[in-house]
């Protein structure tokens, strides 16, 4: 029973001592102050960024009224929306990358809370024990028996002697103790703030992945109207046509551009194909939406030449390179999107168009497998696919003559 209320007598005697022991200034300067400076920054920057996250949104009604203006004329229409797609997967690449930062700052956190958590949980233990100690230890007229022998809180106020007979190494003991709590709930706080920015961060990135979703459901929404027209098919026909057209006469123009400058070049420094076969540019997505040669037009409904594959794949999947060559393409097309022109050597170029993002720049040198863009719906496209060519000495030619 004695034990019993010393251990309680001991337990008051610490609310007490760190009452009067730790009033706001008395700290000396330390590394746990810097620890608590760096936490109160850092919840600082938090607040700022999940601010920033909250009032950078796309508007993507504004977006699409703005489109309106020009869905009469295609070109225009397309080349205008695959400008906002290209800004909006800027935001969605940041987004990603700051989710990613913000994860590893929020585990950091949790460990920063952990460990001040120990230590503090470790200091009240070790103060509990130190002061029981002093208490069971003390003699009858010491000054541990005389600070419970006071009357009142007046009283123990009044006994100043002999608080100040605690030695220096409790009175730092306990300032390292106050210390730790602060820092202890400044890591909380912390760590409430990393994840609100967290979860900001993740809806936003939702909210512009579904601004992306929208934005191509448009474009493809007007590209049907328009191609399936009855009073415009005489037109629209035309206009795929030309589209072709202008497409070939981009990549002839790249042709003959390559070869003048081959002609330049000294026999033995010319590129020249091996012989080698080409590996597939989307690895893992086989599934073939429209295949190389004539066929009826999904729209149209009249006979076209199809000049490549179609590969079915979700916007951002890479595309790598078939074969070991030279940049000869990497530009916006307002029918084939980003694309990317290879030379392969001895006439022979692979294409690929409608990406998102491009990779490689003009005149670049890239290896069998690299990768050079990524998916998407770019150009004359109404949903992310990549469309792949071959040609030879100025032709197209069926792709699946060259890939595994």
């Amino acid at each position: 029973m004695v034990k019993r209320k010393k251990c309680a007598a001991a337990g008051l005697l610490l609310g007490v001592l760190l009452s009067l022991l730790l009033p706001a200034g008395i700290a000396e300067a330390s590394s746990l102050e810097e620890s608590i400076k760096q936490k109160q920054t850092a919840i600082s920057q938090a607040e700022a960024e999940k601010k920033k996250l909250q009032s950078g949104l796309s508007d993507i009604k504004s977006m699409v009224a703005e489109l309106e203006k020009s869905k009469n004329d295609l070109e225009s229409y397309v080349t205008q929306l695959d400008q906002q797609l290209a800004t909006l997967e800027e935001k969605i690449e940041e987004l990603q990358e700051q989710i990613v930062e913000k994860k590893e700052e929020v585990a950091q956190a949790k460990a920063d809370l952990e460990v001040a958590q120990e230590v503090a949980q470790k200091q009240y233990g070790d103060m509990k024990n130190r002061l029981k100690y002093m208490y069971e230890n003390s003699t009858g007229n010491g000054y541990m028996e005389v600070l419970f022998s006071a009357g009142s809180f007046s009283d123990l106020l009044n006994q100043a002697e002999y608080i100040e007979k605690i030695s220096a190494y409790d009175k730092r003991k306990l300032l390292e103790y106050r210390q730790n709590v602060e820092y202890m709930n400044l890591c909380k706080e912390t760590l409430e703030e990393e994840e609100e920015v967290l979860s900001e961060a993740e809806k936003s990135l939702k909210q512009e992945q579904e601004s992306v979703n929208t934005l191509i459901s448009e474009k493809e929404k007007q590209i049907v109207a328009y191609e399936g027209d009855i009073s415009n098919q005489e037109s629209v026909i035309a206009a795929y046509e030309a589209e072709i057209a202008d497409q070939n006469a981009t990549i002839a123009a790249l042709e003959k551009a390559v070869a003048a400058e081959k002609a330049q070049l000294e026999e033995q420094n010319r590129l020249k194909y091996d012989g080698g076969m080409f590996q597939m540019p989307c690895p893992g997505y086989t599934r073939i939406s429209d295949d190389y040669g004539n066929r009826i037009h999904p729209i149209l409904k009249t006979q076209q030449f199809h000049n490549g594959v179609d590969f079915a794949a979700p916007s951002g999947t890479p595309i790598l390179a078939a074969y070991d060559g030279k940049v000869v393409g990497a530009a916006y097309n307002s029918s084939m999107g980003n694309y990317v022109m290879i030379d392969h050597g001895d006439g022979l170029y692979t294409i690929y168009m409608h990406a998102s993002k491009l990779y490689v720049s003009n005149g670049q040198t890239v290896s069998k497998g690299e990768q050079i863009a990524a998916v998407g719906s770019t150009g004359r496209s109404t949903g992310p696919h990549l469309h792949f060519s071959v040609r030879l000495n100025g032709s197209y030619v069926s792709p699946w003559s060259y890939l595994k």
